[in-house]
């Protein structure tokens, strides 16, 4: 693997050296006005052109730098809770398993995964990799809800996240802060912004967090077995060549080497494994954006982008040690021989994707839905991308390995028309051809080649000045794939693409003397042959699956199949009140109900094998999984003075089924969230308690085998946490 680390003494050098460099005065404290967020000046870079979130038809949440350090996020798994109807599955580390709208992945082991949930940071793709989504000096983070198949394709069937760094300075910055909080908590990052010349700008930030983690490992006797270590270093430069050229590059570096060691056999946060996981990830990244104006008709976008990753993710898959039974009925003394089981499972891969997109518009290619004249913008997108896969498993002796190339082409378009000053349709579609060459080390391959198209409708009413009405039509779309596993049948091994119709209307603007901002839409999704996850689990002992009464302890043999469809419905809402000098409230709500339509499942743990023929589990009008049915954030802002602000926010998430083979459910949850930020001068320091309440919130769980050698394997359900209570305090310090 790659080996590059940063050091806290690297991120006092790089402070002090912008500190001493500096002769400007020191930045004073924004005025209460400008501690709200402004809606009119958000524009959302995602899109195929520049554009404000209020004008872009569709539902988009927009979390920016202040929310960020108000909530001392680290990684973008801390801010997901944020925005409506997004939801996410910890089978790692992190939460990097994104669904939005009950639509998207949980965990990747062996198979090779299409995701539904893009993630992109600077224009550098990580999608799959996203326990590099550190937000380091992050501007804003972009979440993107519905198909996204005419500006992302593949990996966009559920939505995009987009991240965006923040830009050089116009003159010099520089800015450093650290912080501590509970359960080992530290982080420290510094940022030196500014001019090189009339023509160059420069950003460099550099940061480090880590935490001992949550759990208690009582065999190892200690604190750290699932702890957090994260480096990030971002880089980035504008150079504006002349007045029709600007080139920006970013580069990203991050160093992960966190710890995985989160489910207990008792379902709390006190562990008994003897060989604590690893998720680690060595990513080096770069990206290179041109934008041409070639003459007052048209403008040339390009994207150029690199990103070489190493990870290695590992779990002891017993979740216990040889001792546990001893002195208990389970005792192996008693029956002569050891009868429990013990094994480790370790994958490494190397990942890399480059990727070029061509974009040529019309006129300036900015804002054009507000234009009067036809706007359109034509690409072409290219991407390569190769995993290679490496296991290390207790029971293969014989290591496993995979290469699995995948290239995408595709060429879209998007036409602006507007039928009068106020009624615009805004049309887009895209062509997408995928190869995928995949073999192993079973001597399995597969070469599939597959024509993929997606688009979008939008109709866009602005009947009075800063307010919108939008309908929108789109369709998104997840190429099909293939099971490698030897032990599926031959009917199984292959999966077909997967396909939604959105049909969304939603409200956009300005009311009561711009004191209310507002976004609201409603959505139905239909999705055909979907794609889900199930998983074989087989008794150790003579290769019988649970339902055919097979007995724990088990392997498990992960493949992704088709239903025959799904359906989903719900509303989303963002308003922010600004009503009084003193007080800012804000609100977000997500509502969704879902349900699988004639879906019955063989794999289902409820599922009769034994019978003749077997009997499948009925899952028609069952909730998908991670779809809770309503989320909820409710906050309260107090400008105290020219220098206190004080934050109070309630968030609320219903329960959720955690998989589509058991029925094991989340609790539904409500916690408080408190802050103090102290401003003067160039200073600031914020003081946070999370989670007040310290209340137990489940962010992933299994309900279909048995792993507890104390209960002889018995089937029970065992789960991962979130964060408990967390108090802790940063403080940074400006200078310009």
């Amino acid at each position: 693997m790659k080996q590059f680390s940063f050091s806290a003494t690297s991120l006092v050098v790089a402070a002090v050296t912008g500190a001493v460099l500096t002769t400007a005065q020191p930045a004073y404290a924004d005025d209460v006005a400008d501690d709200a967020k402004d809606y009119n000046r958000i524009v959302v870079t995602a899109e195929l052109t520049d554009t404000n979130v209020l004008d872009l038809p569709a539902s988009v949440t927009v979390i920016d730098e202040e929310t960020i350090e108000q909530n001392n996020a680290q990684h973008l798994a801390d801010l997901l809770n944020l925005a409506p109807n997004v939801n996410f599955a910890t089978g790692a580390s992190r939460g990097r398993f994104v669904q939005i709208r009950g639509i998207g992945e949980r965990s990747e082991f062996v198979e090779p995964v299409n995701y539904s949930v893009g993630v992109v940071v600077d224009g550098i793709d990580l999608t799959g990799i996203a326990t590099a989504a550190t937000t380091l000096d992050i501007q804003q983070v972009e979440i993107l809800r519905g198909p996204q198949g005419t500006l992302y394709g593949a990996n966009g069937l559920a939505g995009l996240i987009n991240l965006v760094s923040n830009s050089p300075t116009d003159t010099f910055y520089s800015k450093l802060t650290a912080g501590v909080e509970e359960f080992g908590g530290r982080n420290l990052s510094a940022v030196v912004s500014g001019p090189v010349s009339d023509k160059l700008g420069y950003r460099l930030a550099i940061g480090h967090y880590q935490s001992d983690g949550f759990m208690n490992n009582q065999f190892l006797n200690r604190d750290d077995t699932n702890n957090i270590d994260e480096s990030s270093l971002r880089a980035k430069f504008v150079y504006e060549a002349n007045q029709a050229l600007t080139v920006t590059s970013s580069i990203l570096l991050v160093d992960v080497d966190n710890g995985y060691d989160a489910f207990s056999l008792d379902s709390n946060r006190t562990t008994y494994s003897d060989q604590p996981g690893n998720d680690r990830q060595e990513t080096s990244a770069a990206s290179f954006h041109f934008d041409w104006q070639l003459n007052e008709k048209y403008r040339l976008e390009s994207l150029i982008s690199f990103a070489d990753s190493d990870l290695e993710y590992g779990f002891d898959e017993d979740w216990s040690h040889p001792g546990i039974c001893d002195n208990t009925p389970c005792d192996s003394a008693l029956f002569g021989f050891d009868w429990w089981y013990a094994s480790f499972d370790n994958y490494t891969r190397e990942n890399q994707n480059n990727s070029i997109d061509l974009r040529l518009h019309s006129g300036g290619g900015e804002n054009v839905q507000q234009g009067d004249e036809v706007n359109w913008v034509l690409g072409l997108y290219y991407r390569d991308q190769s995993n290679d896969l490496n296991r290390i498993y207790t029971f293969n002796p014989a290591n496993f390995s995979s290469q699995f190339d995948t290239t995408n082409v595709a060429v879209y378009g998007q036409v602006s028309t507007p039928f009068s000053p106020k009624l615009t349709l805004v049309s887009g579609l895209r062509f997408e051809n995928r190869q995928a060459d995949y073999s192993d080390s079973d001597l399995i391959s597969f070469k599939p080649d597959e024509d993929l198209w997606g688009g979008k409708v939008s109709l866009e009413y602005r009947y009075e000045s800063g307010k919108m009405i939008y309908g929108l039509i789109s369709r998104g779309y997840k190429a099909g794939g293939f099971n490698a596993d030897g032990t599926i049948s031959v009917e199984e091994r292959e999966f077909d693409t997967e396909f939604m119709w959105n049909y969304e209307a939603g409200i956009k603007g300005n009311w009561l003397e711009d004191q209310l901002t507002l976004q609201a839409s409603i959505f139905y999704q239909d999705r055909d042959d979907i794609q889900i996850k199930q998983s074989i689990v087989r008794s150790l002992a003579d290769g019988t699956t649970i339902q055919e009464g097979g007995a724990c302890p088990c392997s498990f043999t992960d493949f992704t199949d088709n239903a025959a469809q799904a359906a989903s419905y719900g509303l989303e809402v963002e308003a922010q009140w600004r009503g009084w000098d003193e007080f800012q409230l804000y609100t977000t709500l997500g509502l969704l109900k879902s349900e699988f339509k004639n879906f019955q499942s063989f794999s289902h743990v409820l599922a009769d094998q034994q019978a003749i023929p077997p009997v499948p589990f009925n899952l028609d009008g069952r909730a998908v999984a991670h779809a809770p049915e309503h989320q909820l954030v409710v906050g309260l802002n107090y400008f105290i003075n020219d220098n206190w602000t004080f934050n109070s926010e309630i968030q609320s998430k219903g329960d959720f089924y955690f998989s589509d083979r058991h029925e094991e459910k989340s609790d539904g949850y409500e916690i408080l969230n408190l802050g103090l930020v102290y401003s003067q001068d160039n200073w600031r320091i914020n003081l946070f308690a999370r989670n007040l309440a310290d209340k137990d919130i489940q962010t992933r769980g299994f309900g279909s085998f048995g792993n507890d050698p104390r209960n002889f394997y018995e089937t029970e359900a065992y789960y991962q946490f979130a964060a408990p209570r967390v108090v802790g305090v940063s403080a940074s310090l400006e200078f310009e």
